[in-house]
């Protein structure tokens, strides 16, 4: 059985509270076809870049976070499933929840997975909870939390992650600003471009929220 592909990791965070229900571990991935219009990672469109990983090594790594569940976004995750189903079936038999954040449409993954796309099939029997939906700048999403605009759904394909619909009134929107020790400045969750310029005026980012 030969290995999986290595993973295009742009970004590790061992634990956030802004990138799904409950403390999570999330896994930025570098590259994306799909490119909409206002991303707030476009500096993870190009598939230059990243560190190339085995997914044996991100599970291991994220099981010794020793938080509930995973995130996986990007970038867009779906285009490199096979490493991520990889990644997700090694935390899921751990006992960890998954979510994934995608710009495709469920329907267009399901279709894919039904026409012999293996690595897509995979993934989603790997994931627990699924965002799925282009991000549109005509219909920001200033309600629900984790995600950019209102057409965006969330999908639940197993039972691991309750409480969907979320509930905004007990599950506010997040936005969470890390400076290390050397002033690097890295954003994650969701903010408007307004908000978040507002913000980080005058400082280095590295912004780090799905498309």
């Amino acid at each position: 059985m030969s290995e999986p592909p290595l993973v295009r990791v742009a970004r590790f965070l061992d634990r956030t509270t802004a990138e799904g229900p409950g403390e999570r571990t999330a896994i930025w991935v570098q590259g994306c076809t799909i490119r909409c219009a206002g991303c707030f990672n476009p500096h993870l469109f190009g598939v230059r870049g990243g560190v190339p990983t085995p997914p044996a090594d991100l599970v291991a790594r994220v099981l010794a976070t020793g938080t509930p569940g995973l995130t996986l976004l990007g970038g867009e995750p779906f285009e490199q499933a096979a490493g991520l189903a990889a990644v997700a079936t090694g935390v899921r038999r751990a006992g960890r929840s998954v979510m994934t954040f995608t710009g495709y449409e469920y329907d267009q993954l399901r279709e894919q997975a039904a026409s012999g796309r293996d690595d897509v099939a995979a993934l989603l029997d790997a994931t627990d909870l699924l965002v799925a939906g282009l991000f549109r700048q005509d219909l920001l999403d200033h309600d629900r939390p984790w995600v950019g605009s209102t057409n965006q759904r969330f999908i639940r394909l197993s039972d691991r992650i309750e409480d969907v619909p979320i509930d905004v009134a007990v599950t506010p929107d997040r936005l969470e600003v890390t400076v290390t020790a050397s002033g690097a400045v890295s954003v994650n969750g969701w903010a408007d471009i307004e908000t978040l310029d507002a913000l980080l005026s005058g400082l280095p980012a590295r912004r780090g929220k799905p498309a």
